[in-house]
């Protein structure tokens, strides 16, 4: 498995930390315009003084850079530069660039070592763990990648400073998922220190950051290429998530905003289907409750889309299995398991009905 250290700051001692995993000073450090801009200049400098050779790649800040176009273009680059199998890859950014990175490492010269550096929320806790690295295809998102995990995952929860609170609110979503599939005491904390977790307060940050990480660390060494249904738990809400992105062309939507409505139709359905008693429900629909959209994007991006129209867009879902939605639901809080059998539409409709009810009657706050 992976290396996972969390302090800050995380890249003092660059050098050595890559000798003692073995790994070589050749570098291809992969950043998009905004990670550039913020922490481009600090970086380059350590690896300077830390005597790395590096060749520096930069992709736009959006989505559309998890594409074969943007690939191509960057094994060109690395090409040109002779870089070879004795090199490794360093993603620094959010989901769009370890999602790239990790595929690009994954697939040059059969693959090339590569090291995480999340940037963002999401990344930090979720996306930059566990070596699923893919892009996208016009018909549907991560639906290209491959396994392969990174060599070091450094977490510096100092960069966050950096970040608008959508973002933070975005990757809240998948540090709350933890909770509702595999700790309840976490849960509690996340609940407790919800407002001085989003505020960036320490050390409940760093502690949040640190157990989110541990867990999917846990989930990951179970099942690492998701054969006996463990690493499956983690797509609690993504079946409804992913297709609520496809909706919006996956740019209008955070990721964790559409896992935020996801999780609250998976509890919905958890119950409805008899697996989750109404207090647990309850409890869970309160703590989404303290997730906030900005003004117009719920109304637009789920409340105004007809339930019909969502479940036929999650059947481009990749968690789909002969051509059946494949759902994450929760026994109780703190323990998930995928659901085998499949669900009736009817029963999937009524949980999105329910859900839109359950969001219709939270106030929009601007951030």
């Amino acid at each position: 498995m992976s290396t996972i250290i969390v302090e800050t700051p995380v890249t003092a001692g660059l050098g050595a930390l890559f000798t003692t995993h073995g790994l070589s000073k050749k570098t291809v450090v992969l950043f998009d315009e905004n990670t550039r801009k913020l922490y481009g200049e600090e970086l380059l400098e350590t690896l300077g003084k830390e005597g790395f050779q590096w060749k520096e790649l930069v992709v736009p800040a959006r989505e559309a850079s998890k594409s074969f176009n943007a690939a191509y273009r960057l094994y060109g680059s690395m090409i040109g530069a002779d870089v070879d199998r004795s090199w490794n890859l360093l993603a620094v950014g959010g989901g769009v660039v370890g999602d790239l990175g990790g595929f690009i490492a994954a697939s040059y010269y059969r693959g090339i070592p590569v090291i995480q550096l999340p940037t963002t929320l999401l990344a930090m806790t979720d996306s930059s763990i566990g070596g699923k690295v893919a892009i996208n295809h016009p018909l549907g998102k991560n639906l290209i990648g491959f396994f392969h995990l990174p060599e070091l995952v450094l977490i510096d929860p100092s960069y966050l400073e950096t970040l608008p609170q959508r973002e933070i609110y975005s990757g809240m979503a998948e540090v709350i998922k933890y909770g509702f599939i595999a700790d309840e005491a976490f849960l509690s904390f996340l609940d407790l220190h919800f407002k001085d977790i989003t505020n960036l307060q320490e050390p409940w940050l760093t502690e949040a950051v640190k157990k989110s990480a541990c867990i999917k660390e846990d989930v990951i060494t179970k099942d690492f290429r998701e054969t006996n249904g463990i690493r499956a738990t983690l797509n609690f809400g993504h079946t409804f998530a992913h297709g609520l992105e496809k909706l919006a062309e996956y740019k209008y939507l955070r990721h964790g905003e559409a896992v935020t409505i996801g999780m609250a139709c998976a509890l919905v359905l958890s119950h409805n289907l008899g697996y989750l008693d109404n207090v647990s429900l309850q409890r869970g629909l309160s703590i989404l409750k303290r997730f906030r959209f900005p003004t117009g994007v719920l109304k637009r991006r789920f409340l105004d889309i007809e339930s019909e129209v969502l479940l036929e867009n999650m059947f481009s879902d990749k968690k789909k299995l002969d051509k059946k939605l494949r759902f994450v639901l929760l026994k109780r809080l703190g323990e998930a398991f995928q659901l085998e059998e499949n669900v009736e539409d009817r029963a999937v409709l009524k949980a999105i009905n329910e859900a839109r009810i359950f969001f219709s009657g939270q106030s929009e706050h601007s951030r």
